[in-house]
């Protein structure tokens, strides 16, 4: 599958807050229309913005975010959760 310049841009902020153990990650308003796996391997983070995408269904790797208390996903195009 072809990766896009969002996608590209998540993974990249994903790995940033992998290295920096952070607890807060913005993904916003990058047009995303799928989520990186490798976002399921932040144990640490507890808030996670995805708002504003092209999101039409959520990946299972946020199951994974056990300390995750908040999850904003207004303006998305969600179908499935």
């Amino acid at each position: 599958m072809v990766r896009d310049a969002a996608y590209r841009e998540a993974e990249r902020r994903i790995e940033a807050a992998r290295l920096e153990n952070a607890t807060e990650l913005s993904l916003f308003y990058l047009g995303l229309t799928e989520l990186p796996e490798s976002l399921g391997n932040l144990s640490r983070l507890k808030v996670l913005d995805l708002r504003n995408n092209q999101l039409t269904e959520l990946s299972e790797s946020l199951g994974n975010l056990s300390q995750l208390q908040v999850l904003s996903l207004s303006d998305n195009q969600l179908m499935v959760l």
